[in-house]
């Protein structure tokens, strides 16, 4: 702020105050005086530009630490299902859980949990994980460092073996694949003759199920697709990615899902069935997919592609793009109307909708919107478009026939994760900064209800045959899955780092 008064200054002693000190005798302490305020002005200007810099340096996106993919080794995921009750008064911590091959050798695992006590246990929880070198395996070895039985006078410390306890669980190592490994704790096995602690698992690789029963996750920061049972909320999978997997667009009467690699400017095609990437598409360098949608028919997939400002078009069977054409700046979402004839391209940093008409392959028509529209809904009828924004506290709503905003509905600042109930019209708001989702009436526009959600949202999604609502929560590394009616927890599951999207086979 003092810029001004000093630019000022300096114009009035350059001309008009330079001569009048000149004449009363006063222009060498004139000429100081102004050499000291160039100087002052000069040093401003300098400050001005480092905070210009700055300023522009926080308004672009900062760069995200891109994890390698899985290239000559594969990986293993240890799962903790659920303590028994019995073990509700057990207390034990382990220094390290190593992966043991059959020639003898071990490889530490990087420890998730180290500390375990038998109440906290009352869901599946992710234990270890470790890349490891292709190969036969013969299970797992576990370093305890304490054991405590809580009894009626206290903690009482069990005494534990220093050589360890061995989980005989035979598993191979697939290059570029995971395997999942699912261990039971047993209590009884585990505490002997009240004073010794040798703890006791069970060890299990999931098998399949079926694939209207599957759920998966994308987690940008570990590079794999989490694949789940959407009704016990069970670990039955993991897929290595390329870096950095974002969108997913299921097919579920081909049984495949489409992968956003944003990372690697590329697509792929996981294979329900088998568990495994099963087909590859390069983009063009820079385009940074980060959503995808499908048409209704599984003919056409659609790419927001965030880093060109572009939309591909691709033919869903031979994996091909077809066409591409630019949108408004920052395309975060896509999605499709129920005849599958228009996308809805929600431009984030341009502030406004693209509507794209699929069979031309063109964009038909610009709706400009409040600040930062991120993603859409419609509502079951089909005839009102819900649009929130991450930069304006408004919901805007559009009918999808003349474009135009019928109603704007204040629903506060930073919108961040939205979805409608097609059974039931609800309208489901997560907003950034906030573990609360709020529950919107679609007559009223009023808040109705809230859902805690256990962390701060970035998307949302429904099972319509379970009528559960799957929350994806990044800065907890889990899913937590809802039932809506009674707004009973059904499932939390730990998942890998920065959880991007959620998708369920049946989803509404």
């Amino acid at each position: 702020m003092a810029l001004f008064p000093f630019f000022s200054i300096k114009i009035g002693l350059s001309h008009t105050d330079e001569m009048i000190g000149a004449k009363s005798g006063r222009g060498e302490i004139m000429a100081e005086g102004r050499k000291i305020f160039e100087d002052c002005f000069g040093m401003n200007r300098i400050l001005t530009l480092i905070c210009v810099s700055l300023l522009l340096s926080s308004c672009q996106a900062k760069p995200t630490l891109v994890k390698p993919r899985l290239e000559n080794e594969g990986a293993v995921y240890v799962y903790l299902r659920p303590y028994p009750q019995e073990a509700d008064r057990l207390t034990f911590r382990i220094e390290g859980i190593f992966a043991t091959r059959k020639d003898g050798g071990s490889i530490p695992l990087s420890l998730f949990v180290k500390e375990f006590h038998g109440r906290e246990f009352g869901r599946e929880r992710l234990l270890a994980v470790g890349e490891l070198p292709p190969g036969q395996y013969e299970g797992l070895s576990l370093q305890v460092k304490s054991a405590s039985l809580k009894g009626e006078e206290g903690e009482i410390a069990l005494r534990s073996g220093e050589e360890g306890s061995r989980i005989s669980i035979p598993f191979s190592v697939v290059r570029r694949k995971a395997v999942v490994l699912s261990l039971q704790f047993r209590y009884r096995e585990s505490v002997l003759e009240g004073f010794r602690f040798s703890p006791s698992f069970s060890a299990t690789i999931p098998g399949k199920i079926p694939t209207g029963m599957i759920g998966l996750v994308t987690s940008r920061g570990s590079n794999i697709i989490t694949m789940f049972d959407k009704i016990t909320g069970r670990i039955v999978g993991i897929i290595p990615t390329g870096a950095s997997p974002s969108g997913i667009a299921l097919d579920p009467v081909l049984r495949k899902a489409y992968i956003a690699i944003s990372g690697e400017d590329a697509l792929e095609v996981v294979d329900l069935l088998e568990g495994a990437v099963m087909d590859r598409q390069r983009l063009t360098a820079g385009d940074n997919p980060l959503e995808l949608a499908l048409t209704l028919d599984g003919k056409t997939l659609l790419s927001a592609n965030s880093g060109s400002n572009t939309v591909s078009i691709i033919d869903a069977a031979s994996m091909t793009e077809r066409n591409r054409f630019q949108v408004g700046a920052g395309p975060q979402s896509i999605l499709i109307d129920r005849n599958g004839r228009r996308a809805y391209i929600f431009n984030a940093l341009g502030n406004t909708i693209s509507v794209v008409d699929i069979g031309m392959g063109a964009v038909a028509a610009t709706v400009v919107t409040e600040a930062g529209p991120v993603r859409g809904q419609f509502n079951r009828a089909g005839n009102r478009l819900y649009v929130m924004h991450r930069d304006s506290p408004y919901l805007s709503v559009i009918d999808p026939v003349s474009l135009s905003i019928v109603r704007r509905v204040n629903t506060g600042t930073g919108g961040a994760a939205l979805k409608v109930d097609q059974g039931t019209d609800l309208i489901y708001i997560a907003k950034r900064f906030g573990e609360e989702i709020d529950i919107f009436d679609p007559f009223s526009f009023l808040p109705i209800d809230y859902l805690k959600a256990g962390g701060e949202p970035s998307y949302l999604t429904i099972d319509g045959e379970g009528n559960r609502l799957l929350i994806v929560l990044p800065g907890e590394g889990r899913l937590r899955i809802v039932n809506l009616v009674g707004k009973v927890i059904n499932a939390e599951i730990d998942l890998g780092d920065d959880p991007f999207h959620a998708a369920v086979m049946g989803e509404k």
